[in-house]
């Protein structure tokens, strides 16, 4: 089966290492350095799917259960088992973009906790309740997730959970992806979906990618976050922006970013 998230269309695509996070059958796992810094400040769990090794973020204020829920992938049942041992009661769903494989657990989520609002990209809402559009169709089983109960643009601010996230619209992957910024922490944490990876980058050989708005999207809203960032990205393990800004073989300095 594909892969929905990775480079596609690059010169010499990477193939990714397995996430050093991968939670699979168990399910909670803290996330990788470079989040370290945070650890008095927010909690962070990560549950990763085995079908396409998407992560799904769980991110609270330290001492508060009311955190969000980030891009809920084809495990629910693991990420329901995660939030009910840390007794969570989640603020919200956060949607990166439409994709099915970042969205296959919105409805178990929103039966779950239906008066958490579920909230995504304008560009992207459309995708939620449209299988082709969120191309899961394509692989043959059909995912329709429950409709926005908000959407989102650039320069949003939501506050959850103690946690102010700024909205940074990033099409290039998904032409309404978004991610979600905490720019008051320092360093700056970002929920980043399938933009940016440790070493790579979202594909952009699907329906609606664009290269050139990828590209443009790191380095003009990505790279501008500070070099001590933290992207935590839809698939693979937490990276910085310096890290990534050095040495990503796509982005990167002396990256020819170019396509065939």
């Amino acid at each position: 089966m594909g892969d929905l998230a990775g480079a596609g269309r690059w010169k010499r695509p990477v193939r990714r290492q397995a996430p050093a996070m991968v939670a699979s059958r168990a399910a909670r796992r803290k996330v990788n350095n470079p989040v370290q810094s945070h650890r008095s400040t927010l909690v962070i769990r990560v549950v990763t799917s085995t079908l396409f090794e998407e992560n799904a973020y769980l991110v609270a204020r330290t001492g508060r259960t009311d955190g969000v829920i980030v891009d809920p992938g084809l495990d629910p049942e693991l990420i329901l088992a995660e939030l009910d041992s840390l007794g969570w009661n989640p603020s919200a769903i956060l949607n990166t973009h439409g994709h099915a494989d970042h969205i296959a657990g919105n409805a178990a989520m929103k039966q779950r906790w239906p008066a958490a609002p579920l909230i995504i990209g304008r560009g992207d809402a459309s995708k939620l309740t449209d299988p082709a559009a969120n191309l899961s169709a394509g692989f043959g089983i059909p995912i329709t997730s429950p409709p926005a109960d908000q959407t989102v643009r650039e320069g949003d601010e939501l506050d959850l959970g103690g946690v102010r996230w700024r909205v940074l619209e990033t099409p290039g992957h998904s032409s309404g992806h978004v991610v979600f910024a905490a720019m008051d922490l320092r360093p700056v944490v970002v929920l980043g979906g399938d933009v940016l990876f440790a070493g790579s980058v979202g594909r952009t050989d699907l329906p609606d990618s664009d290269p050139a708005a990828l590209v443009a999207s790191i380095r003009d809203k990505l790279f501008t976050l500070g070099d001590d960032a933290v992207i935590l990205p839809g698939h693979g393990p937490a990276t910085t922006i310096g890290r990534e800004r050095r040495t990503n073989p796509f982005v990167g300095e002396g990256s020819l970013g170019s396509w065939d």
